[in-house]
């Protein structure tokens, strides 16, 4: 099987892995939406921007340097041990210093009630304890066995959700007999809790299964492969924290300036984005082992190229499919009303998601090249740019300054990482036909939201002609993907 064919069909797998479980979640939204109020579905958000700063923090970006060094160093064993044992004495400090003084740190960091930051403490510990785990499934090219537990993870979440937010309620409506246990912390805890408490099973269920395979390696631990994957992952964890402020301070700051129901409404319009999330998480999964595993071979940078031509026309077509029919997928997703006063950010969203996904492509060049800190530096500048025009603009325009500044973040990073790319490691990318397709992608867009909205045969036509364009333009392509001939 050719590379580029191969690259495709291990992404397919991986976009299971990442779309079923964003999927059955972005389902959970309108269970979550018609239980809660907007004010408590901003708890819920605030919950889940803390995990993703814990993640990024705890993490320290031991992820990507186990990959840089699992592709590089020849003894794998010492790569695997070395990454456990190092994130294994960090989280277990973490976990013993924030449970230690939780009471006055939930109170810190706003959260109603100290056992939610408990619960927030005890499942970022379980992730992080699984990541090393899922990292050498990746590298080690078995996408399927990933896909599966990534999927049990999130059924296992689905099913709680639903047992204490939809069964419970109703059991106790319809007089079905349930345990007194079940009536009791139903009636006595508000419902916002109950999506921690399955966010922890979940996550709990997933680190008993891969436990096996944390243990399946001798243990040994090399203090100057340690500090070399180090050296080279701090940088990214500092850019990973950069990237959650990205991607999460405008609710927090929405939440300071405009009062929490305002920040829910944007959060749950800003859930819209996650069908290109989702696209983005699934072309990751597969393309960064791949990008690390192929990285020696002599058509590599081609390879590069074509793949992120691909990834622009793909998620050129997932932008105009969501935008074309928004107000069928925010019916299907947010139910309440309520939530639709902020679906004009969906579009800035889906482009900036679209922006950020090229930036990800692009940033093979500083991970090939051991040049982190690159992607750190990137990663702040885009921080500050967040942060300053949220603070400037949100008490003037409200939350779409929030999706603005997401778009021009992400835009700049873009252009930057390009820039700097080309001197570093430069790649062939065919940029007339990438620009072409987001410019068309995006005027389509436009005027399917501000002229054709709700016009299901117009946005159609819309549709079919850009996909129509690159068939077109790429049918050589496909043909050689097809035949066989990369």
């Amino acid at each position: 099987m050719n590379t580029l064919k191969r690259f495709f069909k291990e992404a397919i797998v991986y976009g299971i892995a990442a779309v079923l479980p964003r999927a059955i979640n972005i389902l959970l939204v309108k269970l979550h939406t018609n239980t809660l109020q907007s004010d408590k579905y901003a708890e819920n958000t605030i919950y889940f921007v803390y995990a993703a700063y814990f993640n990024a923090l705890l993490t320290y970006g031991m992820e990507t340097a186990f990959f840089r060094f699992f592709t590089k160093e020849q003894e794998k064993g010492k790569v695997i041990s070395t990454s456990f044992i190092s994130l294994f004495t960090t989280t277990f400090i973490f976990l013993v210093l924030m449970l230690y003084f939780s009471k006055n740190l939930a109170i810190y960091f706003g959260f109603a009630n100290p056992i939610y930051f408990q619960i927030l403490v005890l499942v970022t510990t379980l992730d992080t304890l699984v990541v090393l785990p899922y990292a050498y499934l990746r590298v080690t090219n078995r996408p399927v066995k990933f896909a599966s537990y990534k999927i049990l993870n999130i059924l296992i979440y689905a099913f709680f959700n639903l047992f204490f937010l939809w069964y419970i309620p109703y059991a106790i409506k319809n007089n079905i007999h349930l345990t007194p246990f079940f009536i009791e912390i139903y009636e006595n805890n508000p419902p916002v809790i109950f999506i921690f408490v399955a966010n922890l099973i979940a996550s709990l269920f997933t680190f008993i299964l891969l436990l096996p395979l944390i243990f399946k390696f001798k243990l040994s631990f090399d203090k100057k492969l340690l500090y070399k994957m180090l050296h080279y992952g701090l940088p990214i964890m500092i850019g990973s924290l950069a990237f959650v402020t990205n991607e999460n301070l405008d609710k927090l700051l929405l939440g300071k300036y405009l009062g929490k129901e305002q920040m829910g409404i944007y959060a749950a319009c800003y859930k819209l984005g996650v069908f290109m999330t989702i696209y983005i998480m699934a072309f990751r999964l597969g393309a960064e082992p791949f990008f690390f595993n192929h990285a020696k071979e002599k058509n590599a940078k081609k390879t590069y190229a074509k793949i992120l031509n691909w990834f622009t026309i793909i998620g050129a077509i997932f932008l105009l499919i969501i935008v074309s029919f928004i107000d069928f997928f925010a019916d299907l997703l947010l139910g309440k009303t309520e939530y639709f006063q902020a679906l004009a950010i969906v579009p800035i969203i889906l482009i900036a998601n679209l922006f950020l996904g090229i930036y990800n492509n692009l940033s093979i060049w500083y991970k090939l090249t051991d040049r982190t800190k690159y992607g750190m530096y990137f990663s702040i500048a885009g921080a500050i740019i967040t942060v300053v025009i949220n603070i400037i603009f949100i008490p003037i325009i409200g939350f779409m300054a929030s999706a603005w500044a997401t778009l021009i973040t992400y835009g700049f990073m873009t252009l930057i990482s390009y820039k700097y790319g080309k001197k570093y490691y430069a790649v062939p990318y065919d940029l007339k036909n990438i620009f072409v397709y987001l410019i068309l992608s995006i005027g389509f867009s436009y005027s399917s939201f501000i002229f054709f909205r709700g016009n299901i045969l117009i946005s159609t036509i819309l549709l079919i002609t850009f996909t129509g364009i690159i068939f077109w333009n790429e049918k050589s392509e496909i043909k050689k993907i097809i035949k066989n001939d990369y």
